[in-house]
């Protein structure tokens, strides 16, 4: 058997152990989402209002998220941040709703009152995690940032390479 029979079987051999790499880095996509809805926080003083927020979701089951709220709280103007770390359970879901839970850090303030942190806990419902024919649903998620959170709205997501 000469130097030139052995290219073929190690060319299919490289093959056959490389091709299973190729759909799991296929499936690691990265995603860009944003979304907007409604936020209430009930502690002893309770404030609502509108929620914008962002988050990037690298690839596995994990997303980092931020959230900004604005409304009112006892009649003065209030603003409350959440950044976020994630654990999606089927995050490849392409129906039904999907659960993640999260960790993070907030803060809040009010008008003519001095602002405060806090640490961040939050679970969450959203649809179709994984996209499917949509590019986004809706979310709802409740958790303990200085109070009690409530938020609910659409979110949109978009893929990247």
């Amino acid at each position: 058997m000469g130097k030139g029979s052995l290219i073929g079987p190690v060319c299919v051999a490289l093959g056959a152990l490389a091709a299973p790499l190729a759909p799991l880095r296929a499936q690691r996509l990265s995603v860009v989402e944003a979304g907007a809805g409604a936020a209430v926080t009930v502690a002893r003083h309770t404030m609502a209002g509108v929620e914008v927020g962002a988050g990037y979701r690298p690839g596995g089951q994990s997303r980092v998220a931020l959230a900004l709220a604005v409304g009112a709280e006892d009649g003065r103007a209030a603003a409350r941040a959440l950044l976020t770390a994630q654990f999606l359970v089927t995050p490849a879901a392409r129906s039904g709703a999907g659960l993640y839970g999260g960790i993070g850090v907030a803060v809040a303030g009010r008008r003519g009152s001095p602002g405060g942190g806090y640490l961040a806990l939050l679970v969450g419902l959203e649809a179709a995690p994984g996209g499917g024919a949509r590019r986004g649903g809706w979310y709802a998620e409740v958790g303990l940032a200085g109070g009690t959170r409530i938020a609910a709205g659409w979110r949109g997501r978009w893929a990247t390479p």
